[in-house]
């Protein structure tokens, strides 16, 4: 049976150079590998050896980004390794088979959302219309599935985004606030949904995931085993779960640390399976 690992991309396994910013050591500065340029600038990151972690994890499991970036997005990313046979963006209203949105897959998302939430319309006009642009730098919908705002974080109201996810729970969606961006996603567009579906598909008698956003905290649940960085708003909010071990590890060395987690996790399931 084969080991399943699912993880988040950003600030998880790469890093932007304002994320780098955060925890780079100036005396032991690791060696970079860029994995993403955007409009012929190098936009993302990780180290040398993480990146030949996850090229070893890619031989030895079902390695499947988990990702809230578009498609689009997510596509700018040349990760090491093996090319990954499933990748879930999105936040699981994608699931990509072979590098291909899997259109039954995607059908059923939507039918769900239909039944279950407020319309995205409608959630993006109430967005639009109780953000100040006074620190509302953008607004976006991603794949007609969710929408966010880019905010300048120092200047919005501190009881602005619980009182935004108050209205938003009545309509069937989630609000978070992670960095600069302020997300609205139906509660049924979930990546731990498309982790199950990749694991039924693949058979995987063992699911391991990785994460460091709000967004994240159902994908680590729905793994048999997770891990967080000792970065992001999981961190920030001292979330735990019985099977969730919160690293101590800040910025791009967490990334190895976990991936070394992953394959020592892997590896061991491997020993234990041929004795």
């Amino acid at each position: 049976m084969p080991v399943l690992v699912a993880s988040d991309l950003d600030r998880t396994l790469i890093y932007s150079a304002a994320a780098l910013a955060l925890t780079m050591p100036d005396a032991r500065a690791p060696r970079l590998l860029c994995v993403e340029v955007h409009e012929s600038r190098p936009l993302s990151y990780m180290t040398e050896t993480a990146a030949a972690l996850l090229t070893d994890l890619g031989d030895a499991a079902v390695f499947v980004p988990t990702t809230t970036r578009t498609r689009k997005q997510y596509q700018r990313i040349n990760l090491p390794g093996p090319a990954p046979a499933y990748a879930i963006c999105a936040n699981g209203g994608h699931l990509l088979v072979d590098g291909v949105t899997d259109l039954d897959w995607h059908a059923r998302v939507k039918a769900r959302l239909d039944d279950e939430c407020a319309p995205l319309d409608e959630v993006r006009e109430h967005l639009m219309a109780a953000a100040d642009p006074l620190w509302v730098r953008k607004h976006r919908i991603a794949e007609d599935l969710f929408a966010y705002l880019v905010v300048e974080r120092e200047l919005l109201p501190d009881e602005w985004v619980k009182e935004l996810a108050v209205w938003a729970e009545n309509r069937g969606w989630t609000v978070s606030l992670q960095g600069r961006k302020v997300y609205a996603v139906p509660k049924p567009l979930t990546k731990s949904a498309a982790l199950h579906e990749v694991a039924r598909r693949t058979g995987a008698d063992l699911t391991l995931a990785a994460g460091d956003s709000l967004l994240d905290a159902d994908l680590l649940l729905a793994a048999d085993r997770g891990w967080r960085p000792g970065h992001g708003e999981l961190a920030d909010s001292a979330w735990t779960a019985p099977a969730v071990s919160a690293l101590p590890e800040r910025g791009v060395l967490a990334g190895e640390r976990i991936l070394r987690e992953f394959l020592k996790a892997t590896r061991g399931e491997a020993a234990g399976s041929g004795s």
